[in-house]
């Protein structure tokens, strides 16, 4: 089986390079190789690579820059998927996407269902939703993931953030309010892998289609993340944390306030789920004793 993986220098990409491994012929492409926002020499490297899965990692992410760029934003995370999904289907081909929590407006009480309504907040969460719907459009086998606060070793992330103000900064304070599940893009890869190794041939799997909730276990705030951050991580600078409000840090685009998903109709069906603060755990245990080069690289 050929498997193309885009986003190949992103967090979730870079990860599949590696939980993938043994799985197929693994063709991984960065920006420079497949650009989203060019929807027909998209169209073109895929028909040249002929893969019989596309795993898309790659997606516009920069949540305030697209409340001014929606444009954009909409074409890399709505159309190209929607392109994609066209692509595989006619090379007979099956589609793994990922999306976000954003697609929600975060005014649940308790952990969403996919089955509950969306209501994206931000440009951003509807770019996202849009490529969902364009993903179902067209009628191919495919599984559709939502994750959220997405962390990791590489890339611009909540997690290399807090290490790298820690350096410099004696107190942080960190909003208290939004709730969620930090995931590992270790943990999304490894789930990637679960279900290719299940369901090989998505096509002949046709109950397996949908849309799923692929996050860690539990839930936190920012401000308990940053916590278990500081309390696993080897660095002796500890910052000291203050909790305040989503008003007290104002962003160009609305986050919701609650972001926890149920992850049951994914357990069922392929594999269990780490806890998020277990993730974090191996996470941190994989940063070098010399922190300040490992953020001095991202």
């Amino acid at each position: 089986m050929k498997i193309l993986v885009t986003g190949r220098n992103g967090q979730v990409g870079g990860a599949l390079q590696h939980a993938l491994v043994g799985l197929g012929e693994i063709v991984t492409l960065d920006r420079s190789q497949l650009d989203l926002s060019n929807l027909d020499a998209m169209r073109e490297v895929i028909r040249t690579i002929r893969p019989n899965l596309i795993v898309n990692a790659a997606a516009y992410t920069a949540v305030d820059l697209a409340e001014t760029d929606e444009a954009l934003a909409y074409r890399i995370n709505a159309e190209a998927p929607g392109v994609m999904a066209e692509e595989a289907k006619r090379l007979g081909a099956s589609l793994i996407h990922y999306s976000t929590d954003y697609v929600y407006d975060g005014g649940k009480s308790g952990a969403w269902l996919e089955t509950d309504a969306t209501g994206p907040l931000s440009a951003y969460g509807r770019s996202k939703l849009a490529g969902e719907q364009a993903i179902a459009a067209v009628g191919l086998p495919h599984v559709i993931l939502r994750t959220s606060w997405v962390y990791g070793l590489h890339g611009k992330n909540f997690l290399l953030t807090m290490l790298r103000l820690a350096q410099t900064r004696p107190e942080l304070s960190i909003v208290n309010d939004q709730i969620g599940a930090p995931t590992w893009s270790v943990t999304i890869a490894e789930a990637t892998a679960s279900i290719i190794k299940k369901f090989p041939d998505l096509a002949a799997a046709e109950h397996v289609s949908g849309i799923y909730h692929l996050c860690s276990r539990g839930q936190t705030s920012w401000f308990g993340f940053a916590e278990k951050i500081f309390a696993h991580s080897l660095i002796q600078q500890k910052p000291k944390l203050h909790p305040i409000t989503t008003a007290d840090y104002p962003t160009p685009a609305v986050r919701p306030k609650n972001s926890v998903m149920n992850m049951d109709k994914f357990e069922q069906i392929f594999a269990t789920l780490p806890t998020w603060d277990a993730a974090l755990g191996n996470c941190l245990q994989r940063i070098p004793v010399e922190v300040p080069q490992l953020l001095k690289a991202n």
